[in-house]
């Protein structure tokens, strides 16, 4: 299914195709208190695909956002 969602750092407007289902997608459009955790809903999908679905921010606006920790030697 694809997913478009808008970025809200950018926002840009992004698509991914994703293996889910409306059925899963209904259910992340619960309160909290009515759904499961998200990796309980998208359990096929990595952590950036979860938080693209949940969010709209990509890998890349995630890596700019919180930059890896370089190695203190």
């Amino acid at each position: 299914m694809i997913i478009t969602r808008k970025s809200p750092l950018t926002g840009k407007v992004a698509s991914m195709d994703l293996p889910v289902t409306q059925e899963q997608l209904d259910e992340l459009a619960k309160p909290g208190t009515q759904r499961r955790l998200l990796p309980a809903i998208f359990p096929d999908q990595s952590n950036a695909e979860r938080e693209f679905i949940k969010t709209g921010y990509t890998q890349e606006e995630w890596d700019r956002m919180f930059p890896p920790e370089e190695d203190e030697a």
